[in-house]
């Protein structure tokens, strides 16, 4: 097997990763996104009846999916240019090899203890406030409008940030390994239809910027003290304290050490 050999080879393979890769990237931000989802759902419902078509030799079913599909892509692009546009948002956000600091157990187990300490205090006074985790995708964008703290995270100074009449009461805050990076931040509101119109703004931007990173979204509610928590597009509410306090820290483990748990626990005899 001479050189040339071997480099053609490499290249195919560098060049099917490339690919794999990119359609990882694309499905990931595709799942967070609703109406993204409900394009792709769309696209296979189309082919799937074009395949029946041509299976039952369906002339006129046929030809109207011809133009549909010669036609789609350029209706897709022009009809739903801001969704794709926020797909395209999320990927340059995202961080290939991650940027967000990984932290210890020591360090988790004080993020959680004072977080937990400031919901507490909050949920009870009836203090209305929205707090979020940044993980792979960066909330840079809402960073830069943002009043900047860079702070290490503690009660007392969530509590501060989130005390009624506070200039940056109504914003969030935006939370980057175990320090407060910024507060009074402003987050797009989800428009899922699917939300109780009982739902005030602070559950619909913590939904929102659920759906469109990766971020942790801690939500105490101004009127009833609820707490609920935003990640992965879905919003958890009306959590008991040890439900929140077990889903955040379940959250915070990196990645990797989620994987080692969920192998050990296969690994188990019953």
């Amino acid at each position: 097997m001479n050189l040339s050999v071997v480099w053609d080879i490499f290249t195919k393979i560098l060049d099917i990763c490339f690919v794999w890769i990119a359609f990882y990237y694309i499905l990931k931000n595709v799942k967070n996104n609703i109406k993204m989802v409900l394009i792709v759902k769309g696209v296979i419902l189309i082919l799937i009846v074009k395949f029946l078509s041509d299976w039952l030799d369906l002339y006129t079913v046929g030809v109207i999916l011809e133009y549909a599909i010669q036609w789609g892509p350029l209706a897709i692009i022009v009809i739903f240019q801001p969704e794709i546009r926020s797909v395209l948002e999320s990927l340059g956000r995202t961080q290939l090899l991650g940027r967000h600091k990984i932290l210890t157990v020591d360090e988790r187990e004080k993020v959680v203890y004072e977080i937990m300490r400031a919901v507490d205090y909050l949920r009870k006074n009836r203090i209305g406030a929205l707090i979020v985790i940044e993980r792979e995708i960066s909330l840079e964008e809402y960073i830069r409008n943002a009043t900047k703290v860079y702070a290490d995270i503690s009660d007392s100074l969530l509590e501060t940030i989130f005390f009624p009449n506070s200039p940056l009461h109504d914003g969030g805050v935006i939370i980057q390994g175990d320090r407060i990076t910024c507060a009074g931040a402003v987050f797009k509101t989800s428009m899922n239809p699917d939300i109780s119109k009982r739902l005030g703004t602070r559950h619909r931007a913590g939904l929102g910027i659920a759906e469109e990173s990766d971020a942790i979204a801690l939500i105490v509610s101004e009127e009833t003290g609820r707490l609920s928590i935003a990640v992965d597009s879905h919003l958890h509410y009306n959590l008991e304290p040890d439900q929140f306090r077990m889903m955040l820290i379940d959250e915070l483990k990196p990645k990797m050490e989620v994987f080692f748990e969920a192998d050990e626990s296969d690994g188990e005899e019953e």
